[in-house]
């Protein structure tokens, strides 16, 4: 048990399902718990320990995509979680492709996309469906997603990376400012974390929609590897008429990172700059003028250029 333990196009895969899976599979579940892992044996570990916790209060089936990890994480998952699906990836997919693999094989009304690197506590699960459930209009939420230290991960609640939303971010000024709502709204740091509200965009690190807006949008776009789905899921759901909302009342702990500490490659460093590139173009070319356009893709070529340039010499 870590210290953030808490007591309260051609890929071959396999699915490997227990003997001691054929109760829970004979009940539909309300929810499906979709888990990418690549290389977080301890930490998933956690986390599957955490759900197994309150699997009393809500009916729920959990689904281990594992993006060819090495680290002995399959294993493990065998051994001591007979209960979970584990979808075996021969390689590392990502982590759009290694949630759309499993699009098959879920059944619940409702979708839980959750970090690896998480814990859930009593309650947050049954309380996050029935909000849903509660608000039709409603397309997908998140709770309040803390880091082992107890502060808020800043990540849980973000505005669109617009222009100026991007400017005031990467310039520093929402963090010099962060109670105006003019210049802070990238984290939204001008509104209390203990405030339910809408939002743009909410972390990957538990993402709770529903499967009927899943297949209308057609789950995450694969252009992205590794950062960047997020957002760009949670823009195509906006598209149809829903809301995003943050609803505070319960909460996870986020460690946060723990695929990406694995390995500092070059494409790890830049991957959130490109993300940035591949929305830009995919959601916002068309609203902004030529001028705007390419000074904002400058903008992301520069900032690609000095990340690389510390990774390499520093």
């Amino acid at each position: 048990m870590t210290p953030y333990m808490k007591k309260s196009p051609k890929n071959k895969q396999s699915l490997r399902l227990r003997p001691k899976q054929s109760l829970r599979l004979r009940l539909k579940p309300t929810l499906s718990i979709v888990i990418v892992s690549f290389n977080t044996k301890e930490v998933l570990k956690d986390c599957l320990s955490s759900l197994k916790r309150v699997e009393d209060e809500i009916k729920f089936e959990v689904i281990v995509s594992d993006n060819g990890s090495t680290d002995g994480s399959v294993q493990m998952v065998k051994k001591d979680f007979g209960w979970a699906k584990l979808f075996e990836n021969k390689k590392n997919l990502g982590f759009s492709r290694g949630n759309n693999v499993v699009r098959g094989k879920v059944h619940g009304k409702y979708i839980l996309f959750l970090n690896s690197d998480t814990v859930v506590y009593e309650g947050t699960l049954r309380k996050s469906v029935e909000y849903l459930e509660k608000n039709k209009g409603v397309g997908s939420m998140t709770c309040k997603i803390l880091l082992p230290n107890g502060e808020l991960d800043r990540d849980t609640r973000r505005s669109f990376p617009t222009p100026f939303v991007a400017l005031t971010h990467f310039s520093g000024l929402d963090r010099l400012f962060p109670k105006s709502e003019l210049l802070a709204k990238y984290w939204y740091s001008y509104l209390p974390e203990d405030l339910e509200h809408e939002v743009d965009v909410v972390q990957g690190a538990f993402h709770l929609t529903r499967r009927e807006i899943l297949d209308k949008v057609d789950w995450f776009d694969e252009d992205y590897f590794l950062d960047g789905e997020d957002i760009d899921l949670c823009w195509k759901i906006r598209k149809l008429g829903y809301k995003i909302m943050y609803f505070p009342e319960v909460s996870i702990t986020h460690i946060k990172k723990a695929s990406k500490k694995k390995s500092k490659s070059s494409l790890r460093v830049s991957s959130g700059v490109r993300a940035m590139e591949i929305f830009y173009r995919k959601r916002l070319w068309d609203r902004y003028p030529f001028y705007i356009n390419y000074l904002v893709i400058l903008g992301i070529k520069l900032l690609l250029a000095i990340r690389l340039v510390k990774f390499y010499l520093l």
